[in-house]
This record gives structure tokens, C-alpha cells and sequence, in this order.
């Protein structure tokens, strides 16, 4: 089994997984998947238990290999917003639900009217302004990964969930790994549907699971993949 750091093996594309994902519920959440294969043989189970400080590093990833170019912030967020609606104060208060006159005050030049958004219109901000920034490219982009795949590097704790004692065990790995498009399919749609981190983290540790330690298939079958506490997670497309 592979052990190092690095690239590895670049796995042909296409490989088709038929599954559903059930949430079970005692104490921790626990995710399994089970597969559609035609010998009927049940999928290993996929650990994915709290991320810690790296909840949400992965959809920031996708976001990320989306943009050529980074999402404006505080006042230069404000101007774009102002400049997409052609100027009209009125109608950035509209699209961000907030009074006409919260908008005029961000952006007076009178001495001493001018105030700060708070952190909650910032947040209203953000959001709009993610989701009118680099539209064509975002487009481009997602077509090219969902095509072509991409490449996943991610410093995360991951490895088989058992038997212990191995090299394969779970512990914090730098992995640099191609997935293919029918990958960023399942993660892209996950997205849309308004999937959290850790449905993103089963998706992504079923295909390393498949690429990294299962050889695209041809082994190990029937051990678990455990894939937590993502620090850092960088998609590579085109």
C-alpha cells in the first residue's frame, strides 16, 4: 500500500460509483455508503466525524478554483455592488433587504456621516457579491473539472479506519491526487443542493478511498476510510 507524500497514481476517468448515503445517529454522526455493484457485496463504511478547525475548508476550496481573480471585500465590495446596479443606492438596499439610507451612509463623503457596514450587512454583502463576481469564468471553470477532473491537495487526517497498526493507518497525511469529473459532478451538485462539509467530506473520501488506497478498484475491499480534520483543501483545474 502506499505510504509517502506527493503525486500518485493518475487514475483513468469515468469510473461510475452507484450509491446512497444514510446518516446515523446515536451519539457522533456516522456516515456509510452502500454500493450498487452488481456482486451485491456492501461498501465499507466512510468515517467523517467533526472536521474541527477545518469545517468548511473544502466548499472555500471549490470556491476558490471557481475565480481567477479574488471576490472584493469591505468598501471595494460596496463599490461593485453600486457599480452592478448602475450606480442606485436604492437598489443595492433592495437586493441586500436593508433601508435606502443604511446604503447612502457606507458610501457619503460628508465628514462624519460615513459608517461601517456591521458584521451581519457584511455578511449580506459578501454573499451577493459571491454571487455576482466572475460569473462567465465560475461557468467556464466548473464545465472544465466536471469534464476533465481535477487535482485534489489537501493536508488532512486519512487512512483505512481498520485494522490498526498499518501504514495505511488513519493519521495526518499532504495528499496530492487527480479525481475525475464525475468527482467534481458529485461535489458540485452536493453544492448546489445545499450539501454542508460533511456530505463534501463522504464524497471526497469514497473517491481518495477509490484513488489513493483501493488502486481504482482492485483492492482492498471491504476496509473503512476514515478522512477528518481537513486543515487545507486546494482544487487545481485545467
Amino acid at each position: 500500500m502506499p505510504s509517502g507524500f506527493g503525486c500518485f497514481r493518475l487514475l483513468s476517468r469515468g469510473f461510475a460509483v452507484v450509491s446512497w448515503l444514510c446518516l446515523n445517529w446515536p451519539r457522533e454522526a456516522a456516515w456509510c455508503e452502500r454500493s450498487g455493484r452488481a456482486d451485491g457485496r456492501r461498501a465499507p463504511a466512510i468515517a467523517v466525524e467533526n472536521a474541527g478547525a477545518g469545517m468548511g475548508e473544502i466548499v472555500r476550496g471549490l470556491e476558490r478554483a471557481l475565480l481567477t481573480r479574488p471576490v472584493p471585500t469591505s468598501e471595494a465590495a460596496v463599490r461593485f455592488l453600486l457599480k452592478t446596479e448602475k450606480g442606485s443606492t436604492k437598489n443595492v438596499a433592495v437586493l441586500l433587504g436593508i433601508s435606502q439610507r443604511t446604503v447612502q451612509r457606507w458610501v457619503t463623503t460628508r465628514p462624519g456621516m460615513r459608517r461601517r457596514p456591521s458584521a451581519a450587512h457584511a455578511g449580506l454583502i459578501d454573499e451577493a457579491v459571491r454571487a455576482r463576481w466572475q460569473p462567465r469564468v465560475r461557468a467556464r471553470q466548473r464545465a472544465r473539472a466536471e469534464a476533465d477532473g481535477f487535482v485534489l491537495h489537501t493536508r488532512a487526517r486519512f487512512g483505512f479506519a481498520a485494522p490498526a497498526g498499518s501504514s495505511d493507518d488513519p493519521r495526518v497525511r499532504l495528499i496530492t491526487q487527480y479525481l475525475s469529473g464525475e468527482v467534481a459532478r458529485e461535489l458540485f451538485a452536493a453544492r448546489d443542493a445545499g450539501g454542508g462539509e460533511q456530505q463534501q467530506m463522504v464524497i471526497l473520501a469514497r473517491a481518495l478511498g477509490h484513488a489513493y488506497f483501493r488502486d481504482g478498484g482492485l483492492r482492498a475491499h471491504g476496509l473503512g476510510i476514515a478522512f477528518t480534520d481537513v486543515e487545507f483543501a486546494e482544487f487545481s483545474i485545467g
